[in-house]
């Protein structure tokens, strides 16, 4: 029973990361948003910009709300702000407000996004002690996932009931999925997991340490996990913003092939998380995330010295692992140095690299490409910036020992 318990707790956070997920389908909506209102697609897509950096910022006191009230209170309240984000984003077409837009998807729906995806990680993770990279992984595919999921339900329900229709429909579905998967969503009790399981857990501790949120973000390791999180994120989400034009550009690859091609990275894209995630459970939290590094540099490096299609596309794919990589191994790694105490407040204050990376990367490449007519620099920067990242990541292993000094 007990098992059977954490279970449900597991499939409960997969089915909300499955329903905030759907943020990555955006694409799907911008074309029918600006034949509607006549917006520009920069307009457009900035509210896509304002939700995930909104997304970022909102975990980083979420995940303290996680904590303090519980993740069936921060999960429903994810439910409460999505749903209503996507229910004012449809008012907003309606009435042709943009204003309305930013503020509903931007803003609330960018709150209901952070509060849900820092609501179920830190809480299955202390479900499976031994497991965490798994538990971390199969939560986080779920969201990597999601677009796969919503993209064709989104288009059918535009080319039946409109635009509009289809924002009113996904949000109240969004909520009422949410709402019940939440009450799911709860802490465990002392017992329920085995004794033999925690042990095994305290055994794989980097430090023996387990500090509040306040006192890890003051330690050198929590800054040098901030910037390699950063790091994979920018490069990543840089790279995933622009991967049709990029392949057409370099390799002559068709538009056909290069959509084919997009749809193949989103797999990567979400296997990666789980993949590598369980992967770090053997291999252990920091020689996965210098492995990652590695692995960015000589596909980056193959990129740029070798204009062949199939090579662009491997590449392309374990690009994309790794960046699917960054968010899942990065829970399990800091419950690893700073323990389980207040991991979901830990896990919301690195989260801020992801809003802060949302904006930089995709300016990164599209700037230099824009002003150099080319992804040559783009790609020297990112090798160069992964480099930092893998010096950094090789670094942090001499400040473990002294994370105890700050409890």
């Amino acid at each position: 029973m007990k098992s059977a318990t954490r279970y449900l707790v597991a499939t409960a956070g997969v089915v909300l990361h499955l329903m905030i997920g759907s943020v990555y389908a955006w694409s799907v909506y911008s074309s029918p948003i600006i034949k509607e209102t006549g917006w520009s697609e920069s307009a457009v897509s900035f509210a896509f910009s304002i939700a995930i950096f909104f997304l970022g910022m909102s975990a980083a006191f979420m995940g303290h709300a996680v904590e303090k009230f519980g993740p069936r209170v921060t999960g429903s309240v994810s439910a409460l702000c999505y749903g209503s984000g996507m229910l004012i984003t449809g008012f907003a077409i309606h009435s042709h407000s943009l204003a309305l837009l930013y503020l509903g998807y931007g803003f609330i729906g960018g709150i209901g996004l952070g509060s849900g995806y820092v609501t179920p990680i830190s809480t299955i993770i202390k479900w499976f002690p031994d497991k965490k990279g798994l538990a971390a992984g199969l939560a986080i595919m779920g969201f990597g996932f999601a677009a796969m999921l919503t993209s064709p339900i989104a288009q059918a329900l535009m080319d039946s009931v409109n635009v509009v229709n289809t924002f009113y429909i996904l949000g109240v579905a969004y909520f009422i999925f949410m709402i019940i998967a939440a009450q799911f969503i709860r802490k465990r009790r002392p017992g329920e997991v085995p004794e033999a399981e925690l042990e095994q857990m305290e055994s794989r501790s980097l430090t023996g340490a387990q500090l509040t949120a306040n006192q890890a973000v003051k330690t050198p390791t929590f800054i040098f996990l901030w910037i390699m999180f950063f790091i994979n994120i920018t490069c990543g989400i840089g790279l995933v913003s622009a991967a049709s034009p990029m392949a057409q550009e370099m390799t002559s690859m068709s538009a056909g092939a290069a959509a084919l091609m997009v749809g193949i990275i989103g797999l990567f894209n979400g296997f990666g998380r789980l993949v590598w995630a369980t992967l770090s459970d053997y291999l252990g939290r920091p020689f996965t995330f210098t492995l990652i590094f590695v692995v960015d540099i000589l596909m980056l490096g193959s990129m740029l010295l070798l204009n062949i299609q199939f090579v662009f596309v491997v590449a392309l794919c374990l690009l994309l692992s790794c960046y699917g990589a960054g968010f899942s191994v990065i829970p399990p790694y800091l419950s690893d140095v700073f323990g389980t105490k207040q991991l979901g407040a830990i896990h919301g204050y690195v989260l801020t690299a992801w809003g802060v990376a949302g904006m930089v990367g995709p300016v990164i490449l599209s700037w230099t490409h824009q002003v150099l007519h080319s992804y040559t620099v783009t790609l020297i920067t990112f090798i160069l910036i992964d480099a930092i990242a893998l010096i950094i990541a090789i670094a942090i292993r001499a400040t473990f020992k002294h994370v105890k000094n700050y409890e």
